[in-house]
């Protein structure tokens, strides 16, 4: 990991991370992230996957519990999954953290080798 705040971030993502089988269409907790706000909070999330496709990723769910307690803008995020390993963000995330007020300054780690790149390194080319 780059800094502590990155092996913090780590941490908290991991320890979100459980697995379960919510119903025969459902199951969740595979992926955790946790998201650290320009005022130093820390949100976390899990993902949802369904078997109809309207599932969530962990990032998502992350950045919705962050907006639900009033904070907008994300300084750093990370995902991490059971077995330990730092996953990019998925398309899908990259476009939604891209229609955030401060989307050019967000940073992400990539890998467990400590890789960060501004989320808009990322999407150059996005929707918005």
């Amino acid at each position: 990991m780059p800094n502590n705040i990155w092996k913090n971030l780590y941490d908290t993502a991991k320890a979100v991370v459980n697995p379960q089988k919510i119903s025969a269409q459902i199951c969740s907790g595979g992926v955790g992230a946790a998201a650290l706000t320009k005022d130093g909070h820390i949100y976390t999330g899990v993902n949802i996957d369904t078997d109809c496709s309207l599932g969530m990723c962990a990032e998502r769910n992350a950045i919705s519990t962050m907006i639900t307690a009033g904070e907008f803008e994300i300084a750093k995020i990370i995902a991490v999954n059971k077995k330990g390993q730092v996953l990019p963000p998925c398309g899908a995330c990259r476009e939604f953290m891209m229609q955030l007020k401060n989307a050019s300054d967000i940073e992400v780690l990539v890998d467990n080798n400590g890789t960060v790149v501004k989320l808009k390194d990322l999407m150059p080319y996005s929707y918005s």
